[in-house]
């Protein structure tokens, strides 16, 4: 099967690409730099020349606070250039798989989100991720949706390295202790993705999914995690106080859900492949950055 990723580069484009090359599928792999999704007939060129089975969509617009006054870009990128790239894949017949947010939900909901709950987002991002997924459904092409929340990973600006940082420095931290929702490692969601191609080929319907983290906490419960972990794996030398605070004391331009818990079951049950575990996921990232630094410190030895 020849698949083509798009943001190969992003946090989870580089997953991916690690999950890929391990298989025995035709990989071709494009930055935002070689086919950028917004050049609306660059990429149908650059498509229509690579011919693929299947085009994974790892480009997104994810600073979700900056949206607010960046609205175009924003919705450039999730929706606009998300609906062409649709209607590409739907002309040239090959399969669309596309990964979306917790945040095309309000978090006013009192259980984990299910595929078939209303969508009602708060925030610029998060309405011009749905407005990209209503897009995709509408241009008729085989798609696979993935919604999925708090992603971490070794790669990119995440929580979990910026937990790291701002624990080295400081002795004590303000973390949000009343918003909801299911940490997500990249790697596990790239292991996802390569897990469905099989079945892109046995008559499987289009269809939205949720993939996220096996269990819910909050970001002071996220925050400790990573802590315990980073002192397990000799990251860190001292866990910094972590208070509790809520957003009301921490307030960002973009609303975030305050229930953002996804449902991965229906993902397992179609797929074989279980929810990320998150806790497992920051042990391997804390391991890897640690493994980077002592390779960087050599390299300079040398």
């Amino acid at each position: 099967m020849k698949i083509l990723v798009l943001g190969s580069k992003g946090q989870l484009g580089l997953c991916l690409t690690g999950e890929l090359l391990l298989t025995q599928h035709d990989v071709n792999l494009a930055s935002h730099i070689e086919i950028n999704i917004c050049d609306f007939d660059g990429t149908k060129e650059r498509i229509a020349l690579i011919n693929p089975d299947v085009v994974i969509n790892a480009t997104a617009y994810t600073a979700v606070d900056k949206a607010e006054d960046d609205r175009v870009a924003a919705y450039l990128v999730n929706h606009i250039a998300v609906s062409n790239l649709a209607d590409i894949c739907n002309e040239f017949k090959c399969w669309l798989i596309h990964v979306s947010t917790d945040y095309v939900f309000d978090g006013r909901s009192t259980r984990a989100y299910v595929e078939t709950d209303g969508t009602n987002p708060q925030s610029v991002y998060g309405m011009s991720k749905l407005k990209g997924e209503e897009a995709i459904k509408a241009s008729g092409s085989k798609f696979l949706i993935i919604r999925t929340a708090w992603v971490f990973s070794e790669f990119g600006n995440n929580f979990l390295k910026t937990m790291v940082r701002l624990g080295g420095e400081n002795n004590r931290l303000n973390v949000v202790g009343d918003q909801i929702g299911c940490p997500t490692y990249a790697r596990d969601i790239a292991k996802a993705i390569v897990c469905v191609l099989p079945f892109l080929s046995l008559d499987q319907e289009s269809g939205t999914y949720n993939y996220a983290g096996n269990k819910a906490c909050s970001w002071v419960e996220f925050a400790k995690q990573i802590f315990q972990e980073a002192i397990n794996v000799g990251e860190m030398n001292d866990i910094p106080e972590v208070l509790s605070i809520t957003s009301k004391e921490y307030p960002t331009p973009a609303v975030r859900p305050m229930n953002s818990r996804l449902d991965s079951s229906r993902f397992e049950a179609k797929f074989g492949y279980k929810a990320s575990d998150w806790k497992v996921g920051i042990r391997e990232t804390l391991k890897y950055l640690k493994s980077n630094k002592r390779a960087q410190r050599n390299s300079n030895d040398r």
